[in-house]
């Protein structure tokens, strides 16, 4: 079968860029686009996808929010993950939806058409490159919920907004946030931001609303 494939990432210029390297390099021709969770969701209504290549961060959300409902309603879907964020954290927890795919996006051209054509054809997965076994990461024990959540944390949302947008309740966001600052071993938002930029974590703090003290 012919692969379908939708390439799902918040930057067009890299959406572009990948479809070029599949059509040219690769000669693939079935290709969709998406920059959000709910855009990916709408495209896969359609039907027919083979394929996804998808980036953690969209521009409402994470890959981590959308991943369990795309496996339960598709789960022949095969998934790559294709980003900048560090494998150490985030390969082990999409790992746990049995997505063995996970590329990062500072891989040279070759190499990743290389990993494009593995996936493409169903080959054997991978982490490329590969974990760093002795690189700590102080954000590699937490759960994929935790680490949605440390998403909006990062970007600047308050409790009360994540309750609503993950549609759960303000304590359950509260014990999620004591258990982040417990395995990270941080005290506040501050050190989070910090050891979050130390730790290649991409977030976009001036769009979003602020954590206050209170919340």
């Amino acid at each position: 079968m012919t692969p379908n494939i939708l390439i799902a990432d918040d930057h067009s210029m890299i959406r572009k860029g990948i479809r070029l390297l599949l059509m040219t390099r690769l000669n693939y021709k079935n290709i969709q686009e998406a920059d959000s969770c709910s855009g990916v969701m709408n495209e896969l209504k359609k039907g027919g996808f083979t394929h996804i290549i998808l980036d953690v961060i969209l521009t409402d959300g994470s890959a981590l929010e959308i991943v369990p409902v795309i496996k339960e309603l598709y789960p022949d879907l095969k998934i790559m993950i294709f980003s900048m964020q560090p494998a150490e954290i985030y390969a082990d927890a999409f790992r746990q939806y049995d997505i063995q795919y996970y590329l990062n996006k500072s891989v040279n051209e070759e190499e990743t058409l290389k990993c494009f054509s593995r996936f493409l054809n169903n080959e054997p997965g991978f982490v490329y490159p590969a974990k760093d076994q002795g690189k700590q990461n102080l954000f590699s024990l937490l759960t994929p919920r935790e680490l949605e959540i440390l998403h909006y944390l990062l970007n600047g949302y308050r409790t009360q907004d994540i309750a609503q947008t993950l549609n759960l309740g303000n304590s359950t966001i509260s014990t999620f946030k004591k258990r982040i600052f417990e395995k990270t071993g941080l005290t506040n938002l501050a050190q989070l931001y910090e050891m979050a930029s130390v730790n290649d974590l991409a977030f976009y703090l001036n769009s979003h609303k602020k954590e206050d003290s209170g919340a």
